[in-house]
């Protein structure tokens, strides 16, 4: 015990006051002694671990930084948005949807945009059997309190569809309820098909054919929907 105090207070090559013929105080003695000693335990505590760890935390924050960083930037670039209440809303409706052989939906900008989507009708029954009817959606952010903006891409000889595409149906307009969903809307689509109304209409002249002369009216249709004049309006062939 003796050997290691006396090895601790004199480190290698350090020369003893005492060898070199000077007294010292005692408790001058006693802090050299003292000093000595802290500095060969300072001396032989190994930081090397510490470090290493030290090291190894911040790796770590890197490696989550970067995770963080990429799944943010997992949409071509973009940080990751949250959805809003409409976007939830429309994209449970369309996983609900149950629509009938005649109709089928598409998303032209992909599914990433679910705002904007196409829905083709081609009626089995009535005056537009065979045809093929392409509607657009767009749904804004504040769906299902207002209703989705509606078009038809087909150029169509209908009382209830002018010539710009637009769409007279009711839960479009005044008749539309937070309670209605996207499946309602298409089926209402598909109604206007087999059952045109010509006491609602937006082409007035195509209406009043439909109510003086249905035979007419058929024959319209017909021309219409296999590329044809009717009157002055052409159409574009959609069977």
């Amino acid at each position: 015990m003796r050997l290691e105090e006396e090895k601790i207070a004199n480190p290698i090559g350090s020369p003893r006051l005492e060898n070199l013929g000077v007294e010292m105080h005692p408790k001058q003695a006693r802090v050299t002694h003292c000093s000595n000693l802290i500095t060969r335990l300072w001396n032989r505590i190994d930081f090397a671990p510490a470090f290493h760890r030290a090291g190894a935390m911040i790796r770590l924050f890197k490696v989550k930084e970067k995770q963080k960083e990429l799944a943010e930037n997992a949409n071509g670039g973009s940080p990751i948005r949250k959805q809003t209440a409409g976007e939830l809303r429309l994209h449970k409706d369309i996983s609900e949807l149950n629509l009938p052989n005649s109709c089928s939906i598409s998303f032209p900008n992909g599914k990433d945009d679910l705002m904007n989507f196409e829905v083709s009708i081609q009626p089995d029954e009535g005056y537009y059997l065979g045809g093929t009817f392409l509607f657009s959606f767009q749904v804004s952010s504040t769906y299902p309190h207002e209703a989705p903006k509606v078009k038809c891409k087909t150029k169509v000889y209908h009382p209830n569809i002018d010539l710009e595409g637009n769409v007279c149906l009711n839960i479009l307009r005044e008749d539309w309820k937070p309670v209605l969903n996207i499946n309602t809307v298409i089926y209402g689509l598909y109604h206007l098909f087999t059952e045109p109304n010509y006491e609602d209409p937006l082409n007035h002249d195509a209406a009043a054919v439909l109510r003086d002369n249905p035979k007419m009216f058929e024959s319209n249709v017909r021309r219409a929907m296999y590329g044809g004049y009717v009157g002055q309006t052409y159409f574009q062939r959609c069977m």
